[in-house]
């Protein structure tokens, strides 16, 4: 099981193993390509500014890092659990809390440092709650279960091992590969109205690589999949995941007029690109520590996140995208883009301070969502009469 071999915490590990680059004056120049691997293990590519920003972002992490021992140190080591405030008004509301709740989210906005992690989001999530809602040996007792049972979901999950993060050092081998289907094939039997999805793959083995043991990723999959993301989201008709992408739609209409107009002239379909976002999370659009900077807000402060990162990335390249004529012109810069935002600070930046005060509330969210499910489920009631329709055509 990931990390269980090693006393060391994970993200150090790694970054010992990771020497700061530091690229040549002959090989300063913006076009040339570099390879170089991230925080988290994985092999990038881009041009000699994009080293230099990993340099800086890991720099970031060391401060960040900083902050939080600080703190530890001042008010203790989990005094990121005392910041229920909904509770304490209950009861005569006590400063303290207020301002812990205030600090933490502005420092889960500028990014957990990756040692804590584990047990920031383990604890903040809910998942330390659900998980103890169960006896202590629900996950091996899961595991055990389930072992040697065959799905069409297990078929499916065998099927997506092998290209999920092909290359990374430790998911790309055959401990990783095990490692991942238990949890895949675990949480399969757990739920079986959502079994597996394809995209909970990358979702789950990047919770693997942070939580470093297969039962607290496990706990951190089940509580974002219960309690965390839009239900219905990987059932499987997509229901969940169709309604966001039209409230996203609905957003981008009202935050990105311009942008919207013009994309509706040339016919381009934001679910090209935001069907992946939703599903995957951005683990496969994104850079690890950036995708993961998003995770941390996630995690704290609800789904909403997702509307706000992806309006941003349509709002950061504004510009180029109203210079566009095809549809794929506009997928070209979105993925141009999402894979070169290797700073973390730039996309949360335009995700709360630029793209304004929109999906702030998730009541509003929830009522977007309300609204847009009545249309959605007659689009795919519709689609099934035509597949049942084709199907009795085939037959006769």
């Amino acid at each position: 099981m990931y990390g269980t071999q090693s006393k060391r915490d994970l993200s150090l590990e790694i970054q010992s193993q990771i020497p700061i680059l530091r690229p040549s004056i002959h090989a300063r120049r913006a076009n040339i390509t570099v390879k170089f691997q991230d925080l988290y293990g994985f092999t990038v590519e881009g041009n000699v500014d994009d080293a230099n920003i990993l340099n800086e972002v890991r720099e970031k992490v060391r401060e960040q890092g900083r902050v939080w021992w600080s703190l530890e140190a001042s008010k203790g080591a989990n005094w990121y659990l005392q910041t229920d405030v909904s509770s304490a008004l209950k009861a005569s509301l006590k400063f303290s809390v207020l301002v812990n709740a205030i600090t933490l989210k502005k420092l889960i906005r500028k990014g957990i440092p990756p040692v804590l992690r584990p047990k920031v989001w383990f604890s903040l999530s809910g998942a330390a709650k659900k998980k103890s809602t169960v006896p202590d040996s629900y996950y091996n007792d899961l595991i055990i279960a389930v072992e040697g049972k065959v799905t069409p979901a297990t078929k499916q999950i065998d099927h997506d091992l092998p290209r999920t993060f092909p290359g990374h050092p430790w998911l790309d081998t055959p401990e990783g590969h095990a490692s991942l289907r238990r949890v895949l094939v675990g949480y399969s039997f757990r739920d079986s109205d959502v079994g597996y999805c394809q995209g909970l793959n990358y979702v789950a083995a990047l919770l693997l690589l942070v939580m470093k043991t297969e039962e607290d990723a496990f706990w951190m999959l089940a509580v974002l999949l219960e309690n965390v993301l839009v239900n219905d989201c990987y059932s499987s008709n997509l229901t969940g995941c169709h309604v966001e992408q039209r409230v996203f739609k609905d957003l981008l209409k009202k935050k990105c007029p311009s942008i919207y107009a013009h994309l509706e002239a040339i016919e381009f379909d934001v679910s090209l690109v935001a069907t992946e976002w939703f599903l995957c999370l951005f683990s496969k659009s994104l850079p690890s520590e950036t995708t993961l900077r998003v995770w941390d807000v996630l995690f704290y402060e609800g789904a909403k996140v997702l509307f706000n990162v992806a309006l941003a990335i349509f709002k950061m390249k504004e510009e180029e995208l109203l210079t566009t004529h095809h549809v794929g012109d506009v997928i070209n810069v979105i993925q141009n883009t999402t894979h070169h935002l290797f700073d973390p600070d730039d996309l949360l930046t335009a995700a709360f301070d630029k793209v304004g005060f929109m999906t702030s509330t998730s009541i509003n969210i929830s009522k977007e969502r309300k609204k847009q499910e009545p249309a959605v489920m007659a689009e795919l009631d519709q689609r099934l009469r035509r597949l049942n329709s084709n199907n009795v055509e085939v037959d006769s």
